[in-house]
């Protein structure tokens, strides 16, 4: 140990293994529950039309089917990292696309509005697990020079579900666009036979020799294992010598720092007004004057092509630089959405309200996703030592998803009191967020876990800061 008591294996740190196949292999496994997660984000405004003429709901019925979603996902919130912790992350992705495909299977063959909304929850209930397990367990079998470029999978594929879920959901009814909802989990469940555990959980349960094995397999069999290995055991001793793991071990205060970051981000993404964006655009763009379908459309290009960006500047640029830039954007498109709207309301030309709200709309979400949408689920996979993962995780996803379910709710009664306010409330949040961002958020990129978590529990101790 050092003098400020962190793990120190005395060894240089150099880049933590090579890309191989069974590494990707392994992350393309995972982020297929990622699929599922955009693809049931995005099931509902597609399948509005067809849902209500094939079933009879009222507009009431459909909204309680499309918001009982984030109340199933904060109930897997709650058990996810419990679940993760005690099982592994490998079954409890597999728990999670059982869960997952259950409720698909049920909205599939709902007659009425009980059976549809139940299946929405139990559909809710596995994603809010999947939210969880994906990204940790990318996290912890990716090198560090690669990890941003791993992680990134997660929101990339999340983004692509959203995406082709509105696009295909133009052309097919809501049946088959709920199947298509399960062919990603029927191609997960079988192949989570092939694919490693999190070395790192390993280590945690005291499985030393399925440990090494799993290490050895992600980084290739003639890989030399033995600097990483020592530096994941020894840190995993320390944490556990410390303290024990549980709900209120981790509000002590040497991971204050860490869990101030990691819930901290998560509430500036979600009250940043995202879900209000994504799930009215159509409101948005038609209210404005503009043709919601070709609106929408350009939004969903403009997201996927944001995302994949992001996906190759993580590891180059850094988390915190694309994190303030896609901030600053994603403040900048909320006030350019509000200033279409306050034009409106001062009799201004249809064309200029028009073109300021997609030119609005398409700044937020581009930029939205090239960082805050998915660098604070990579931040977050990084900071939080083992022994508190399963807690702490369990609680930025239980924060996120119920973000999502106050702004989704909220989003129509504000919008009817002020078109242009609500707009300028969500870029006032993304303001805080640039200040929080550029005061308290560490720059994680080219260290290890243990080398980041380390940091964090000593304080604000990065140059960055």
């Amino acid at each position: 140990m050092t003098e400020n008591g962190e793990a120190s294996s005395g060894l240089p740190h150099e880049p933590s293994g090579p890309v191989t196949f069974k590494l990707v292999f392994s992350s393309l496994v995972a982020v297929c529950g990622s699929y599922v997660y955009g693809h049931a984000v995005g099931y509902s405004s597609p399948a509005e039309s067809g849902i209500v003429d094939d079933l009879g709901l009222t507009t009431a019925q459909y909204a309680v089917f499309s918001s009982i979603l984030t109340i199933g996902a904060m109930l897997g919130a709650v058990i996810s990292g419990r679940i993760a912790d005690f099982i592994g992350r490998r079954w409890a992705m597999g728990i999670s696309e059982l869960i997952c495909i259950s409720g698909w299977v049920s909205m599939i063959f709902a007659k009425d509005a009980t059976w549809l909304d139940l299946g929405r929850f139990i559909l809710g209930c596995g994603i809010g697990l999947t939210s969880y397990c994906v990204p940790i367990y990318v996290a912890e079998i990716s090198p560090k020079h690669v990890r941003g470029a791993f992680t990134a999978l997660n929101p990339l594929f999340i983004g692509l579900g959203q995406s082709l879920a509105f696009l295909v959901g133009s052309f097919v009814n809501w049946q088959i666009l709920a199947f298509i909802g399960i062919v990603p989990g029927l191609i997960q469940l079988p192949c989570l036979y092939f694919i490693p555990e999190s070395p790192r959980w390993l280590a945690n349960v005291g499985k030393m020799n399925e440990f090494e094995d799993s290490l050895q397999r992600l980084r290739g069999p003639n890989a030399d294992v033995a600097l990483e290995a020592a530096e994941i055991q020894e840190h995993t001793e320390y944490l556990n010598q410390m303290s024990e793991s549980g709900f209120f071990n981790m509000f002590q205060r040497k991971y204050l720092y860490t869990l101030v970051v990691g819930v901290g981000l998560i509430v500036f993404q979600r009250f940043g007004g995202f879900y209000g964006f994504v799930f009215y655009a159509s409101t948005i763009f038609k209210d404005a004057g503009f043709p919601s379908r070709i609106g929408t459309i350009a939004a969903s290009i403009v997201q996927v092509i944001a995302t994949v960006l992001g996906l190759f500047l993580i590891d180059t640029a850094g988390r915190r630089p694309i994190l303030l830039i896609s901030t600053v954007g994603s403040c900048l498109g909320c006030f350019i959405t509000g200033s279409a709207y306050l034009f409106k309301d001062l009799g201004a030309e249809r064309e200029l309200t028009a073109s300021l709200a997609l030119i609005g709309v398409l700044v937020y979400l581009g930029l939205f996703q090239l960082g805050l949408g998915g660098v604070p689920w990579i931040i977050m996979s990084e900071i939080f030592p083992i022994n508190i993962k399963g807690p702490a995780g369990s609680l930025v996803v239980l924060v996120s998803w119920l973000g999502s379910w106050i702004v989704s709710y909220t989003f129509v009664y504000v919008f009817d009191w002020s078109q242009s306010g609500i707009f300028f409330i969500y870029g006032g949040v993304c303001a805080l967020g640039v200040l929080f961002i550029a005061k308290l958020v560490p720059e994680t990129k080219g260290r290890t876990l243990e080398e980041i978590q380390e940091s964090m529990m000593n304080g604000f101790t990065f140059e960055s800061i």
